[in-house]
């Protein structure tokens, strides 16, 4: 090859390393050729989406020759009345890492930086370096962000914070006086950015609300998803709720009909499906406690979670074990790139997979 193609690039995409999402049960099917595989690894929603969008889709079928409408109309009609916001404050993303990307595209660049938790999420640092912005990573307390250490890390250079409430891998999250409190001292030119993606599983009373704190925090962005507990996972629905200065300057970079027709109508009819929300909250809720009770029977620590997963301590280096799942049939995720060489995190499943997960641990972890 005459040209480094690589070399040309810019120096910040050099130096990235591609987001690695949980193994698909195909790819298992092709390595290992096992069939009735569980995957347990993505944080997905085992019972999927209401019933009612499944109902609903075929509508949509006959609008594939046309784009969808890039502004997003009706769903954000429905969100703004859902959420009680105006419709200005919404941005649609294709998931909620398309959001976090606009986000970060809008304010970090080469001259200034980003705050983020030791295993935070990591497509807050993708975001930051793929732009060539700094990045400042503060030590966690008990596997959670430090909100008091982030405030210490404030540079004049500090332009963004990064937050997940709860945060994923590790399931931990921030109650409405810690939250608040940290706000209250932050800087009104750095944008802090709440992400909510597992806001529907969260039932503890002390937990914040971020869009209820919109009004008081001008320099909030909230991100939230479909993906988790409204099991549009496949389809890719996110959105930010921002003060509609900031909404503004999002939708500029967005790109055009970043979401498509079916995801659009999908998330619209998900809206009114409350029920079906409550339902996978309950089952998780359950399949939780079906989890950490099986680690408390074989002596294996774990993260309290507040998602809808379980991060499991297995007191040595988790690649092996995470190999010896694969080859019962059953897919989690490894989080060593979160810091956490010795942790894999288990989706919740349904009461089957749970169990199959449970019946696993036998011959994965004897002697």
């Amino acid at each position: 090859m005459a040209c480094d193609y690589i070399a040309l690039a810019t120096p910040s995409i050099q130096r990235l390393q591609p987001y690695q999402p949980g193994k698909p049960e195909e790819e298992l099917e092709r390595e290992l050729g096992l069939r009735n595989i569980v995957k347990l690894a993505s944080n997905e929603n085992p019972m999927g989406p209401s019933p009612s969008v499944l109902e609903g889709l075929p509508a949509a079928i006959a609008g594939l020759a046309r784009y969808p409408d890039g502004s997003g109309f009706r769903l954000k009609k429905k969100l703004a009345s859902f959420l009680g916001v105006k419709e200005d404050q919404l941005t649609l993303g294709n998931g909620s890492n398309d959001v976090l990307e606009l986000i970060a595209r809008v304010y970090l660049n080469a001259g200034n930086e980003a705050i983020v938790s030791e295993h935070c999420f990591v497509v807050y640092p993708l975001a930051a370096r793929s732009i060539g912005a700094g990045l400042t990573v503060v030590p966690a307390t008990d596997y959670g962000q430090d909100l008091y250490a982030t405030l210490a890390a404030i540079t004049d250079k500090t332009r963004m914070i990064f937050i997940a409430n709860p945060n994923n891998p590790t399931g931990t999250w921030l109650d409405q006086s810690t939250v608040t409190g940290f706000l209250d001292q932050v800087p009104d030119n750095i944008i802090v950015v709440l992400d909510e993606a597992y806001f529907e599983y969260m039932r503890h009373r002390d937990y914040p609300d971020g869009i209820a704190l919109l009004n008081r925090y001008p320099n909030l962005v909230v991100t939230r998803t479909f993906s988790k507990a409204y099991g549009l996972a496949g389809l890719r629905v996110g959105f930010a709720v921002s003060q509609p200065e900031i909404a503004d300057l999002m939708n500029r970079v967005r790109q055009p009909f970043n979401v498509n027709s079916f995801s659009l109508l999908a998330a619209e009819i998900a809206l009114d499906d409350q029920a079906h929300v409550e339902k996978a909250v309950s089952m998780n809720t359950d399949g939780l406690n079906v989890l950490m009770n099986a680690c408390k029977e074989r002596g294996l620590g774990y993260i309290p979670s507040a998602g809808n997963f379980l991060t499991i301590d297995m007191g040595r280096d988790a690649a092996p074990i995470y190999d010896a799942f694969l080859h019962q049939g059953v897919i989690v995720r490894p989080v060593g790139v979160y810091g956490l060489p010795n942790h894999l995190r288990v989706t919740v499943g349904l009461p089957s997979e749970n169990e199959r997960f449970v019946e696993a641990m036998s011959p994965v972890l004897s002697p």
